[in-house]
């Protein structure tokens, strides 16, 4: 009997028979969702990828569980080819106890780090500066993993795409991004969203490679994506790859696609990739018509198994809303819940005078020292000039410029690559120069730092540290670098959030966050990083997260606050003593988790509170604390609980709008009396 002629292939007839094999898994996959979510059987959100089964498929043949992989929410057909277990996934679309992120993720948010699929995203292009922190990890450890982080066209148009690029090229990081380009932005055709005639020679904008393939033809395919991850995986540097697609059903939802004519949609029927490597297959010889379908059965028997296991699996219950929110299922602040944690211990050994910025160097420096996993990243935090505020200086000499790394003018970059990094063990240490600057990057601290234990269900974590420096109090910073921003960062579940008003306690605290398995947000006052000096110990030593100091002893009226306004509450207390009032002071030192247990008992002592920040009062962090000390003691108080915060106006430039529109000693006074003079 005759061999078939298997020249013209163009790819290994073994290997494109486990890409028809992938490819056949894909398909049952999406079928059974489709045709579940028709006929009633369950209901979830679905993005469906029909078309597009050949991108990952292909690739499953070129890369191992070992490399890493980024996704989106229509990523369903990556997550199959890349090895996550289809039990797992179906159940975790079923919001199921055994999804392989315990129903709390979503097909949105799968992260199985046994297949290298390690972070999906519903936030469009989002995921590019993550895989460049995964990427970084392998290169930083030796390793010749390649990353691939998977988006579609519409993608490259957000700006997160573009910083991810840049970065990436300027360190010739180990990652491909990886545009399927299906020819729709969502609901909207390429020509109504971009004027670029392709997406890959923007690559060469940013220094390196950009190839465009056409993933239909998976022989082709499988040729161009072979010679990209050998070249990347080599060391080379990133390559950019739009692989062209289509994507033949509608944005979310079930059928056919909405978005094109009935012409366009035959024509790309004709070339999917299913069923004409199905054909091809069996024209060349490769495999009968019978071993074909017992791919197509073996693959649907599967996936029936698969959705039957989920469906059997439990509901993730309502007992599970607070784990896995932080390591620790006692942080989650809530109402009646005040844990009272061991305060820290007295440090041994030599101590120096610094200030605050000398003794946020040597933290850095101690942290740097004992976990190789640590290392900076920032604007501007190289030698010279060791950050802006010289708050790394000297580093960089002494750890090299692979443990400090100064970045390109890209916070929504520098985050993302901490967090990818964090993802695989690493402990990024990121700086934000202020926190103003927030407002740029808080989608990868809101919606993927913060929240990718939860919803990974503990599978992924992100011990990862940004710190931010505040510039209030100063004068001549203006509107958009004064503000204390403390209140975003506490209303997001998942992330600690310290600020300290002390050389000693910024040290401790930052140590502390750097150690932590949570990602953690230091705000440090510009004011005291030059302005406070303190005995601080040269050795490592942590100050507990969640844990309130008294700077001042009192009986007359609290004054609970934290960051620079601790000194203004001491100064006010100073005056107040001179007309026989006795004023204690409570440094909060962290915001989360809160220290309610020593707030509480200073209050129930002197039966007043006045809650004092920097930022502005309305909306304000001082509002939930005002909140819940009236909850828990308004039998006991004298008076209701004050507020003082900055007026409800943009930090001026103006020097004498911006002191008086900031709380200071002087209007702390003045408040104070307020309440003091209360009368039931």
């Amino acid at each position: 009997m005759s061999q078939p002629d298997t020249s013209n292939l163009g790819v290994a007839p073994a290997v494109l028979v486990e890409i028809y094999r992938q490819m056949s898994r894909i398909r049952a996959v999406d079928k059974a969702i489709q045709a579940g979510l028709s006929g009633g059987k369950f209901f979830f959100s679905y993005w469906p990828m029909t078309g597009q089964e050949s991108i990952p498929a292909t690739i499953s043949q070129l890369i191992s569980a070992r490399d890493y992989m980024v996704t989106t929410y229509r990523g369903v057909h990556d997550q199959v080819a890349k090895g996550v277990a289809l039990e797992g996934l179906f159940a975790e679309m079923l919001g199921r106890e055994g999804g392989v992120n315990k129903g709390k993720g979503g097909s949105p948010h799968i992260s199985d780090p046994t297949s290298g699929s390690m972070l999906t995203t519903a936030i469009v292009g989002a995921g590019a500066p993550i895989a460049n922190g995964l990427a970084l990890a392998a290169q930083a450890r030796g390793e010749d993993r390649v990353t691939i982080v998977n988006f579609g066209d519409g993608a490259t148009s957000i700006g997160a795409v573009h910083e991810a690029m840049n970065l990436a090229g300027v360190w010739k990081l180990p990652v491909i991004f990886l545009c399927q380009n299906n020819l729709i932005g969502e609901y909207t055709p390429i020509p109504g969203y971009t004027a670029s005639k392709d997406f890959a020679s923007r690559a060469a904008g940013y220094g390196f490679k950009g190839v465009k393939l056409d993933a239909n033809d998976v022989a082709g395919f499988h040729a161009g994506m072979k010679a990209v991850i050998d070249e990347v995986r080599a060391g080379h540097g990133p390559v950019f790859v739009e692989a062209v697609t289509f994507r033949l059903g509608p944005h979310a939802g079930v059928g056919d696609s909405k978005e094109v004519t009935a012409d366009v949609l035959k024509a790309a029927k004709a070339a999917w990739p299913v069923p004409r490597t199905r054909a091809l297959l069996l024209e060349a010889g490769v495999l009968t018509e019978a071993e074909l379908a017992a791919i197509d059965e073996a693959a649907r028997v599967e996936v029936d198994a698969a959705i039957e296991a989920a469906l059997a699996s439990p509901v993730t219950p309502q007992a599970e809303t607070l784990l896995d929110v932080y390591a620790d299922p006692d942080t989650p602040p809530r109402r009646g819940h005040h844990p009272r944690r061991a305060e820290e211990a007295q440090p041994a050994g030599e101590t120096k005078a610094m200030l605050m910025l000398e003794a946020i160097v040597s933290a850095q420096d101690l942290a740097l020292e004992a976990d190789p996993g640590v290392f900076l990243l920032g604007e501007d935090i190289g030698d010279p000039p060791g950050g802006v505020f010289a708050t790394s200086r000297g580093l960089q000499t002494k750890h090299g410029e692979a443990r400090v790394r100064p970045t390109p003018i890209a916070e929504t970059a520098i985050i993302g690559a901490g967090i990818g990094a964090a993802l695989v063990g690493m402990r990024p240490v990121a700086e934000i120069m202020f926190n103003d600057f927030a407002g740029v990057c808080l989608d990868q601290i809101f919606n993927h730092a913060a929240k990718q234990r939860y919803m990974s269900g503990a599978a992924t974590h992100v011990p990862m540290t940004v710190r931010m420096m505040v510039g209030g109090g100063i004068g001549g910073f203006g509107a958009q670098h004064s503000q204390s921003l403390e209140a975003w960062l506490t209303h997001t579940p998942g992330l600690k959030v310290t600020f300290p008003s002390t050389a000693f306690d910024a040290k401790g605290l930052l140590l502390s966050c750097i150690f932590d398995e949570d990602p953690c947000v230091q705000l440090e006052s510009i004011k005291l990083l030059r302005g406070v000096r303190g005995e601080v110990p040269l050795g490592d030593y942590r100050i507990p997260l969640g844990v309130a100091k008294v700077r001042r002893e009192g009986t007359d009226i609290s004054f609970i606050t934290y960051g620079w306004q601790v000194q203004e509450c001491l100064a006010a207390a100073e005056e107040l003593a001179k007309d026989g009032v006795s004023a204690e002071v409570v440094d909060l030192r962290t915001l989360v988790p809160l220290d309610y247990a020593r707030v509480l008992d200073s209050v129930k002592k002197t039966r007043r509170a006045l809650v004092v920040h920097a930022a502005t009062e309305f909306g304000g962090f001082g509002g939930e604390l005002a909140s819940t000390i009236s909850e828990q003691l308004f039998s006991t108080l004298k008076a209701p609980v004050g507020r003082l915060g900055a007026d409800f106006a943009p930090i001026a430039y103006s020097r004498e709008i911006e002191m008086s529109q900031i709380p200071s000693a002087n209007s702390i006074v003045a408040r104070a009396r307020e309440v003091l003079a209360y009368k039931a």
